[in-house]
């Protein structure tokens, strides 16, 4: 099973669910710019991207998993069953 990293930077309580935009950087990985209306307080913040992002990518919320970054604007989530190529083909499509 092909499991991938993306990098997501987290505006809370951005008054709705949804991704800005996504972008590489330098090396060539994926940022994704993504607001929640959730404040981050109590996991709240992240549980809302982690739905968010899953439902971006047409999986369910189970197979999105936050790795890193739980106190950062800066996470770092594991997507199951796909990789980066495809990762990138559904969020910018």
């Amino acid at each position: 099973m092909t499991n991938c990293r993306v990098r997501v930077r987290v505006t809370p309580r951005g008054g709705a669910d949804r991704i800005d935009a996504v972008e590489r950087d330098e090396s060539g990985r994926a940022l994704v710019h993504l607001r929640v209306r959730a404040a981050p307080a109590d996991g709240q913040a992240n549980a809302a991207v982690g739905v968010t992002l899953a439902k971006a990518l047409g999986l369910s919320k189970s197979k999105v998993t936050l790795v890193s970054g739980a106190t950062s604007r800066i996470k770092i989530l594991e997507i199951e069953g796909l990789d980066d190529a495809e990762v990138m083909a559904r969020l910018l499509a």
